[in-house]
């Protein structure tokens, strides 16, 4: 009898072990005990935005501006990142929470419904993007066929997502080394018998590109997944270890991809780069089976990096709003990707970028306004159904960045976006706080 209530104990306690490996707490803060270690927490981050896409991002800034003059968008962009992801990621580090559960205390609790169930269906954009990428990246490098590309990137990509976060912590510690490793290699190749100095002086004879609009395309690259930091910085054990590992992101591993490529365009390593901007995996073909290989494998795992990230943050902001659990929503979500990735959807990138920059960060900074800004008069307010002063100033926000798209060329839209919310939101809070008595002697007549 002993025997049989050990060996049950055992199957209980490893049954109940391995579901504190998967959880991956969709409905609730993730607790203390379940949080990540620095270096899990900082990988997620680190391997997430260095990436062939921004390297090939990066060339079509430095072919529009020059190497000097783009390096110094892209670097002043990334450092806007910082500040608006390190914000967000303080503050899922110190509560645990993720996008859907931060948005509903500034949002309201039906509120938060629409900047949440909007941002968790765009990010599948970008997931579209990296299929449709991996498809013609191989198409290129390989001849494979683009579909059978675009098949193979998406079911890797849907299984590395599935597994959850320790999957995303583990692409990123493997992404990253590679990608630094073969972008070191190609630029060799590339320069040939030229100076680096020589592509630090490169002019670029693009024009069809300002300063401003080289920031935005920095800034509204990641002001997707960059909003839903919570997803991922939940699990850091503390607010500073969100900042730090934001910090790694942004501006470091975004600015090394965005400047790989602006190197691979002032050296000459790419063909049509006011289209196809640094990619620079063509330079990596041609010197033997080992090279091609690694390229290959660059390519899965670099990408796989991406699009699980983006995968990731549908999945846990639907599982967020409805009774659902991650996992299934993974598979469900990254086949509806697949299948628009498919259809061509991905190539109206520019259209999404836009989009991206313009009703994406106002979001963020509502949130980092009222939960951080004004955390002394809002942190212990009772929850309601709808914040209207939130939802207002998310829309006066992107209004505001519409504007300034259309009507200020060279503006850096995202950025006008966030501080017109900002001013809204705080104009808003002052407008409608409670009265304040004054202190003093009580008026005779009241006292009658």
């Amino acid at each position: 009898m002993t025997t049989n209530r050990t060996e049950s104990g055992r199957a209980q306690s490893a049954a109940g072990t391995v579901a504190d490996l998967g959880e991956e707490y969709e409905h609730e803060p993730v607790p203390l005990h379940a949080r990540k270690s620095l270096l899990s927490v900082c990988s997620v981050w680190f391997g997430f935005p260095m990436n062939l896409g921004n390297a090939v991002f990066g060339g079509v800034i430095v072919y529009n501006l020059g190497f000097l003059t783009g390096a110094a968008a892209i670097v002043l962009g990334n450092l806007v990142l910082f500040g608006y992801v390190g914000a967000l990621s303080w503050l899922a580090g110190r509560t645990g929470e993720n996008f859907a559960q931060q948005t509903a205390r500034t949002f309201g609790t039906l509120g938060a419904r629409l900047p949440a169930a909007f941002l968790s269906t765009v990010v599948i954009g970008w997931y579209s993007f990296q299929i449709g990428l991996s498809g013609t990246t191989l198409q290129q490098v390989l001849g494979w066929a683009t579909l059978w590309g675009a098949l193979a990137g998406g079911v890797f990509f849907v299984v590395l997502t599935a597994v959850g976060i320790r999957a995303l912590s583990l692409i990123g510690l493997i992404a990253t080394p590679l990608f630094v490793v073969l972008a070191a290699v190609a630029l060799g190749h590339g320069l040939g018998g030229a100076s680096l100095g020589s592509a630090v002086s490169y002019e670029g004879p693009g024009t069809a590109m300002s300063f401003g609009a080289a920031m935005s395309i920095v800034i509204a690259g990641f002001s997707d997944s960059g909003t839903m930091t919570a997803d991922f910085t939940r699990w850091a054990k503390s607010g500073r270890a969100g900042v730090v590992a934001a910090s790694c992101a942004f501006p470091f591993a975004n600015c090394v991809a965005f400047l790989v490529g602006g190197l691979v365009v002032a050296v000459g390593g790419t063909t049509d780069p006011g289209s196809n901007g640094g990619g620079f995996l063509g330079l990596l073909m041609g010197h033997g089976p080992l090279l091609t290989t690694l390229a290959v494998v660059l390519v899965f795992a670099n990408l796989g990096s991406v699009a699980s990230h983006c995968l990731y943050n549908a999945a846990v902001g639907w599982s967020a709003l409805t009774p659902a659990r991650m996992r299934p929503l993974a598979l469900l979500l990254g086949a509806i990707g697949l299948i628009a990735a498919l259809s061509g959807v991905w190539a109206h990138f520019v259209d999404w970028l836009n989009l991206l920059g313009i009703f994406v960060p106002p979001i963020g900074a509502v949130l980092i306004t009222d939960q951080l800004l004004l955390r002394r008069r809002t942190a212990t307010r009772p929850a309601v159904a709808y914040r209207l002063p939130a939802l207002v100033s998310w829309a006066v926000g992107a209004g505001a960045a519409t504007a300034a798209h259309y009507l200020l060329p060279g503006a850096v839209d995202a950025l006008v976006g966030m501080v017109v919310a900002v001013c809204a939101y705080a104009a808003m809070d002052r407008a409608l706080r409670p009265a304040v008595p004054i202190a003093g002697p009580v008026p005779a007549a009241v006292r009658a």
